[in-house]
């Protein structure tokens, strides 16, 4: 069922691109058809064609810094299919479809993508959108297309958690420190795989302190990490949460205790280079999900992959006369995997 159409008119007003939505969701293995239907009224066109394109692009820099050239955009695939005068193109009718032609009437022509085997993965920052033109050829690079000639929707790929998330991960440590011939063990661990936007995320810390020294107190992080893999060194890392517990360990006593943290994007507002995931207009968003690729991919074809870690980090005094001078860290990291639930229907 259709609950919304979206429209888009070229400035002309011979292309009328119509579709049902606009969020496509990448199920690892396959990614929904991008289905349509273009209004065309064939008065005046000459001997140009109509074309719709589907493309994914990659956007590097601001949009309003074009215009100094410090913005780069790069197409990483294209789609294109001749609409006018007919090429063949004969997709399946779906529901969606028949809904769309008839809000086009006798005018409208009904085109379907199946975007790219191995357009797979979230690509977080990375543009998707479908592009009605008018042109002789489908991309001749000494073709000027008219903007009044075009009509275009951004459209959004979104992945969901899997049905199925395993036990989570686990990390332990035995740190020896200097004048001490005894060590403190730290275990932390997460009760599941996967986690979702604005859920709390219990942290399971065990310590085991055998030294003579304190541990004064108990810092979790979580730390954002995004590889732009069309460029081999361009790897961002952002920390999207920092909490300090007061828990204290006294030599030779042991500690367990299960710490929530919730990293949000509200509480990173003023923080630049964060990667999130896609907007449509004024919709609200979140810390970008995190990108599962299905093995075999072509990582470049993403554009750009996002990870989570979390680290736990224990500060431990030193002891004797410099106790209160010296200070030791114990440190684990846990791989985290942030991502929307499945909806119901």
């Amino acid at each position: 069922m259709v609950d919304k159409v979206f429209k888009k008119t070229s400035g002309n007003g011979q292309l009328t691109l119509y579709l049902g939505k606009r969020d496509y969701v990448d199920h690892v293995d396959s990614v929904e058809p991008v289905e349509g239907v273009l209004k065309i009224d064939p008065a005046d066109l000459g001997d140009r064609k109509v074309w719709i394109q589907l493309a994914c692009a990659f956007r590097y820099g601001r949009e309003d810094l074009d215009v100094i050239g410090l913005s780069f955009r790069k197409d990483i695939w294209i789609q294109h299919i001749q609409l006018y005068p007919d090429a063949g193109h004969k997709p399946t009718l779906t529901e969606m479809h028949n809904t769309l032609l008839k809000k086009a009437g006798e005018q409208g022509h009904p085109f379907s993508f199946n975007p790219a085997p191995d357009d797979k993965g979230k690509a977080c920052g990375v543009d998707f959108e479908v592009k009605a033109y008018l042109a002789q050829s489908a991309d001749d690079p000494d073709e000027k297309i008219d903007k009044k000639d075009t009509c275009r929707l951004v459209i959004r790929k979104i992945q969901f958690a899997p049905d199925n998330t395993g036990s989570g991960q686990k990390a332990e440590l035995c740190k020896s420190f200097m004048m001490s011939d005894k060590p403190v063990f730290l275990e932390a661990s997460l009760d599941k795989d996967i986690y979702y936007h604005g859920d709390p995320i219990p942290v399971s810390i065990k310590i085991k302190n055998e030294t003579n020294k304190v541990v004064k107190k108990i810092k979790v992080t979580v730390d954002q990490t995004t590889d732009v893999v069309l460029y081999s060194a361009d790897k961002y890392t952002k920390n999207v949460l920092c909490e300090e517990f007061g828990e204290t360990v006294e030599g030779s006593a042991t500690f367990e205790k299960t710490l929530p943290i919730t990293p949000l994007l509200a509480s990173n507002k003023e923080k630049l280079g964060l990667a999130l995931d896609g907007r449509l207009k004024d919709e609200d968003t979140n810390l970008a999900s995190t990108t599962i690729i299905r093995g075999g991919v072509d990582k470049e074809m993403l554009g750009i992959l996002v990870s989570y870690k979390i680290k736990v980090n224990l500060m431990v005094s030193g002891g004797g006369l410099l106790g209160g001078l010296t200070a030791s860290d114990v440190t684990v990291e846990l791989p985290l995997t942030l991502m929307h639930p499945k909806p119901k229907d």
